[in-house]
C-alpha cells in the first residue's frame, strides 16, 4: 500500500497527490512514469512523476480525471492509499546541455512537461516554455513553470486567459523569423503534438514529445502501448516514452487510443452509477 499524503484539487477534473514511494522518489528522473492501481480489481494506469522529494520519500502525480479508473484515483484523499504502485519506468528523457529548448505542455501535460523543463534548466538551457489549456480555469502549474523558464506565454483556445489561440501559434511566430530553438520538448493530447511535430519538422528543428499510450504491464510484454516509429515497431513503456516526433505515426497512435472508447464509456457510467 501506498498512502496518499497531500491531496488538491488544482483544476476541474486534476488532481494533485503527493504519494508515499521512498524507493521511486529517490531514484526517479524527469521523464520516467509509474503505474499504479486504486484497489486490487482495479486498472493498471501509467502516471508521469511530476516531482519527488527523496527526504519525505513522496513522489507527486497529476491525475485526470477521464474514465472510470482515472476518477477513482483522482478522488482520493489525504489517508487513502493506493494498492500498488510500480516504477520508476520507463528511460529518463534525452536532456540537452546549454541550449535554447522550448517546452510545450497542452491540458495536463503541462504536468508531464514540467520535471523536463527544471531539469533543462538545472543543466543550463534557455528554456522557452508555452502553456496552453481549452479555457482560464483549467491551465495548471503556470507559476513553476515560469521558476524554471526564461519566458513563458500561456494560450488557451477560447481566449480567456493569455493569448488567444493554440500552443502552436508563438511556436511558428518564432520560428518563423529565425529566433527558434535547438529543440523542442512538446506533451500533450495527440493532436497537438502531432502539430507541432508538422511545425518543426520542415524547420529541422529535433522534436521529442512523450507518448502516454494504452499501457497494461509497462514492462514491454503485453504489447498494449505500441507504437510505430521510423516505419519499426516501438514500445512506449520500455522504448520510451519519448521518442523523435518527426519520426512518430501519429494517425495510427489516434486510432488505437480511441478503440476502447465504448467500455471506457459503459465503465465511466457504471462507475458514476455505483457512487449515486
Amino acid at each position: 500500500m501506498h498512502p496518499i499524503v497531500r491531496a488538491e484539487q488544482i483544476a476541474p477534473g486534476l488532481s494533485r497527490l503527493d504519494v508515499l514511494a521512498p524507493a521511486v522518489a529517490r531514484r526517479r528522473q524527469a521523464g520516467q512514469f509509474v503505474i499504479v492501481r486504486a484497489h486490487a480489481d482495479g486498472e493498471r494506469i501509467p502516471l508521469t512523476i511530476v516531482d519527488a522529494s527523496p527526504d519525505e520519500g513522496t513522489i507527486t502525480l497529476v491525475v485526470q480525471a477521464v474514465g472510470a479508473s482515472t476518477r477513482l484515483i483522482a478522488g482520493l484523499r489525504a489517508g487513502d492509499a493506493l494498492v500498488d504502485l510500480a516504477g520508476p519506468l520507463g528511460n529518463p528523457t534525452p536532456l540537452l546541455e546549454h541550449a535554447r529548448v522550448a517546452c510545450v505542455g497542452g491540458g495536463v501535460g503541462a504536468a508531464e512537461v514540467l520535471p523536463i523543463a527544471r531539469a533543462l534548466a538545472a543543466r543550463g538551457n534557455r528554456v522557452d516554455t508555452v502553456l496552453g489549456a481549452r479555457t482560464r480555469e483549467l491551465v495548471i502549474l503556470e507559476a513553476e513553470l515560469a521558476a524554471c523558464s526564461v519566458s513563458l506565454v500561456v494560450t488557451t483556445d477560447d481566449g480567456t486567459y493569455g493569448r488567444a489561440g493554440r500552443v502552436v501559434d508563438p511556436l511558428r511566430e518564432r520560428l518563423a523569423d529565425g529566433s527558434g530553438w535547438d529543440a523542442v520538448y512538446a506533451v500533450g493530447p495527440l493532436p497537438m503534438m502531432k502539430a507541432v511535430a508538422e511545425l518543426t519538422r520542415p524547420y529541422g528543428v529535433r522534436t521529442i514529445v512523450s507518448v502516454n499510450a494504452l499501457m497494461i504491464d509497462g514492462t514491454g510484454m503485453c504489447g498494449g502501448c505500441r507504437l510505430t516509429v521510423d516505419g519499426a515497431v516501438r514500445f512506449a513503456c520500455v522504448d520510451g516514452p519519448e521518442f523523435d516526433a518527426h519520426g512518430v505515426d501519429f494517425d495510427e497512435l489516434i486510432r488505437r487510443g480511441a478503440a476502447y472508447r465504448t467500455q471506457e464509456r459503459m465503465a465511466d457510467h457504471a462507475c458514476r452509477g455505483a457512487r449515486s
